[in-house]
């Protein structure tokens, strides 16, 4: 079983789905359909929602504006402009829904992390790699998931050593929810399960604990 303990925070709603997938699954074409901005979804986007989950990731620490803005936004921009191609179905399904519900979501290989696994606010001085070029992004004071290595995702950018590629086949996605949007992180994982069942990913049982 995959065991993650949550810190408290008064804003966070976390979502989780563990999963497992054939690596290299290529979207179907309705998928892939999906990935365009104005594709018919449950779950539509909302300006409420975008100031939310700012608020959710700003601490006194971390400022979720320019480059370190969530990553919905940025896949928001994407599919507007046309830009938003598939990758894979694993990839593919985090895109879809947080391009529709305007929540930052991460997909991880479980088998790249080395527990145990929790999620809370990164410590002074934190930072990793989150590209194959080399590029660091500095995470102090900002929601993240970690392992026995430190920081290695958040609803900006995930870190490289944990990202998923071809290969992948025990995923971790994470829905960075907000408690200040009632019904909309539930509603989101709820159609991300849905996606992932139609695809033909089989769920894993996980252990999602708040800590005291």
């Amino acid at each position: 079983m995959l065991e993650l303990n949550v810190h408290p925070h008064e804003r966070l709603e976390l979502g989780l789905l563990a999963a497992r997938c054939e690596p290299g699954l290529a979207s179907p074409e309705w998928l892939r359909g999906l990935l365009a901005a104005d594709a018919p979804a449950p779950i539509e986007r909302e300006e409420a929602v975008r100031g939310a989950v700012r608020d959710l990731l700003r601490s006194k620490t971390y400022k979720p504006t320019g480059r370190g803005k969530p990553a919905s936004e940025y896949l928001v921009r994407a599919a507007e402009e046309g830009k938003l191609g598939s990758i894979n179905a694993a990839v593919d399904l985090n895109n879809v829904v947080s391009l529709h519900s305007g929540l930052p979501i991460s997909v991880v290989d479980v088998e790249r992390l080395h527990p145990p696994l929790e999620v809370g606010l990164a410590g002074e001085g934190a930072s990793y790699v989150f590209n194959a070029s080399g590029q660091e992004i500095q995470v102090d004071g900002l929601l993240c998931l970690m392992d026995a290595e430190g920081p290695c995702a958040n609803a900006v950018k995930d870190a490289q050593r944990t990202k998923t590629d071809a290969q992948s086949g025990e995923l971790l996605y994470l829905l960075w929810g907000t408690r200040e949007i009632s019904g909309r992180t539930r509603a989101a994982l709820d159609w991300l399960v849905e996606l992932a069942e139609r695809v033909g990913l089989t769920a894993v049982e996980a252990d999602l604990r708040v800590m005291d």
